[in-house]
């Protein structure tokens, strides 16, 4: 074997092992968090970026995050999620619901997967006050599974996307419905319409027993009081 021949293996090896050192794990990145960074990196949330873009509400995460010491839990549903809806489900939203439907997927503090196991129903998110009645959200655990039930819809959590800090990011496999805004609940029973007085019937007013008895017989009719004086006259004459 030539020396050329033993420089061009050597020199062939070197490559391949600083290729391989290359391709190691990624570190994590350091700085703010960035919601929206972490969604792009894990891929196949395209429209729930977009929709925490035109709410401004990736913005509104990213502020909480770096300049508060509040925690957040983001579920994050996936384009699957958002194509399984129904034609037309975002669209019928006002500006203002569609805000309060991303704040329904996050909750005000970190949870990390076991807290899960332990926590109280319904839980609050950033909606509403879930305590008040205000946009409902239910976790419920079985083995390792999470699912979240919002009285509309359930979703399962198929991930963890992040966790760090003071931030959990969730995947979830459906798009969490708000009752308030999706919910069809029975309408109450509206009570019977009453009747006005022209739809009561007038009842005739009935004779009394004596009058019936009398007017039978024949033996009362009215006399004129002239008659009657007459009459009397007569009879002593």
């Amino acid at each position: 074997m030539s020396l050329i021949t033993i420089f061009f293996f050597f020199f062939f090896f070197l490559h391949c092992c600083s290729k391989t050192s290359a391709q190691g794990p990624a570190k994590a990145p350091s700085g703010p968090l960035n919601i929206t960074a972490i969604l792009e990196k894990n891929g196949q949330f395209s429209l729930f970026i977009r929709l925490l873009g035109s709410t401004q509400q990736g913005d509104q995460i990213n502020t909480q995050l770096n300049n508060s010491n509040q925690g957040l839990t983001v579920f994050a549903p996936t384009d699957n999620a958002f194509s399984s809806l129904k034609a037309g489900t975002l669209n019928s939203l006002s500006d203002e619901q569609k805000i309060k439907l991303v704040q329904f997927h996050v909750l005000p503090t970190m949870m990390s997967a076991t807290q899960f196991q332990t926590t109280s129903n319904p839980i609050r998110t950033q909606a509403g006050n879930s305590a008040a009645g205000e946009f409902p959200l239910n976790i419920t655990t079985s083995g390792n599974q999470v699912n979240l039930t919002t009285g509309v819809n359930q979703a399962s959590v198929s991930n963890t996307l992040f966790t760090g800090r003071n931030l959990a990011v969730y995947q979830v496999d459906s798009v969490l419905l708000p009752a308030e805004y999706f919910g069809s609940p029975a309408p109450a029973t509206a009570p019977a319409p009453s009747k006005s007085d022209k739809d009561v019937p007038v009842s005739t007013p009935k004779a009394s027993t004596s009058d019936n008895s009398v007017n039978a017989a024949g033996a009362v009719k009215s006399v004129p009081f002239g008659v009657a004086v007459f009459a009397a006259i007569a009879f002593w004459l």
